[in-house]
């Protein structure tokens, strides 16, 4: 046993003595690296993602094929370190900050891998040709070699949240939400050291866990959304309103408070599938997201959530314009109607010299208006005159 335990202390000094020094830029082979499946970047990936589902995300979604294009024309350029940490249960080192340049490189040097992301995950990756010259700098690259992943949050927050290269929302929130739970750190505290609002990240950290309570508890999939693209800032935005917070059940406020896991009572589980699937959309279930888009589309869902009418028409498979139209009182709409029009007449009046009189049927159309807007105004007028006439 003792002998083992000799040989197994042997190999890991060993391993770490082909280790990079630590906080310092060293170069390094490329066959030492490792893509990152923690990389927040990536939506839906698990420990057991291969190489070919990373390299296919970010090949779909971050523009891997202009980095491409780059490198076949000038060669890998060296000029900021990759990132890294060794595993505790690797003899590599994994790339926190770098995987797209790393996945290009890959790309390259493996000739046969653009085939394998083809036939494992349907995406065709098509890599240009590269001159003699550039191949040697694809062999070695240089790294920052950090002992935990939580040492490189600070750099690769500020760079990816408020910095140059910004993620999109989501991979903000998943690298903020992970940096909460493993340090322990306030959110206060994360906020200030990446440069970001403290209300944005506590809103998005807190949509984070409504998330993963949906997808843990069955009644939401990411990879099932009928949108190409995951829009994240859909979600937060929404539950900072309260009309998803009253029909989620969520204390008023809530997103103010320190995120705690499954945030949305068991009992409504079945209403946040619904709001994710009116949102998102579902494949499996065929449904057909009603957001198209966010500012003026999650208002009007707000604004049927609070109605059960409204809520009667989008359920029965109705559109959000015609659900949202069932939650206005008659006279908001009467009166939203008449506004409207107005407006249209003004523009008509201001184009009249587009008009070279050839077109008799518009002077139709006109006379149908003029003949609308005066029985308006009668039975306008009558309405005045018979509730003034109650008044006295």
């Amino acid at each position: 046993m003792a002998g083992n335990e000799e040989s197994s202390t042997q190999m890991s000094e060993a391993i770490e003595s082909t280790m990079p020094p630590l906080r310092q830029v060293a170069s390094v082979s490329v066959d030492s690296l490792v893509l990152d499946w923690r990389n927040p970047r990536l939506i839906g990936l698990d420990l057991d993602a291969t190489d070919s589902e990373i390299i296919a995300q970010l090949y779909r979604d971050e523009d891997l094929s202009e980095l491409l294009q780059s490198i076949a024309a000038n060669g890998y350029l060296d000029i900021e370190p990759l990132v890294v940490v060794q595993e505790e249960d690797g003899d590599r080192l994994t790339v926190l900050e770098g995987n797209r340049r790393l996945a290009a490189v890959r790309l390259f040097r493996d000739v046969e891998l653009a085939r394998r992301v083809t036939e494992e995950c349907g995406v065709r990756i098509v890599v240009p040709e590269i001159p003699n010259e550039h191949i040697p700098t694809l062999e070695r690259v240089s790294v920052y070699r950090v002992a935990v992943r939580e040492d490189s949050w600070s750099f690769i927050g500020f760079k990816h949240i408020n910095g140059a290269a910004r993620w999109e929302s989501y991979a903000k929130a998943k690298f903020a939400a992970e940096w909460y739970r493993k340090d322990e750190t306030s959110l206060s505290e994360i906020a200030g050291r990446i440069g970001d609002k403290h209300d944005t990240i506590k809103r998005m950290v807190n949509a984070v866990y409504v998330l993963e309570q949906a997808q843990k508890e069955g009644v939401f999939s990411i990879d099932d959304r009928v949108t190409p693209r995951f829009s994240f800032s859909h979600l937060y935005t929404a539950l900072s309103r309260a009309p998803y917070m009253d029909f989620l059940g969520l204390e008023a406020a809530w997103s103010r408070f320190d995120p705690k896991p499954d945030p949305i009572p068991e009992q409504n589980l079945e209403r946040l599938k619904e709001v994710l699937h009116w949102i998102y959309g579902s494949k499996t279930e065929e449904v057909e997201p009603v957001i198209q888009s966010q500012n003026p589309d999650i208002k009007r869902l707000a604004e049927v959530l609070d109605s059960p009418e409204g809520l009667l028409v989008l359920r029965g498979k109705g559109s959000l314009t015609n659900a949202h139209a069932s939650t206005q009182s008659v006279e908001r709409k009467f009166s939203g109607a008449l506004l409207r029009a107005r407006d249209e007449m003004r523009v008509a009046s201001n184009n009249l010299r587009g008009f070279d009189g050839k077109d008799t049927t518009l002077v139709d159309i006109a006379g149908d208006v003029s003949e609308t807007a005066q029985m308006v105004h009668q039975r306008l007028m009558r309405r005045v005159r018979d509730a003034t006439s109650v008044d006295e």
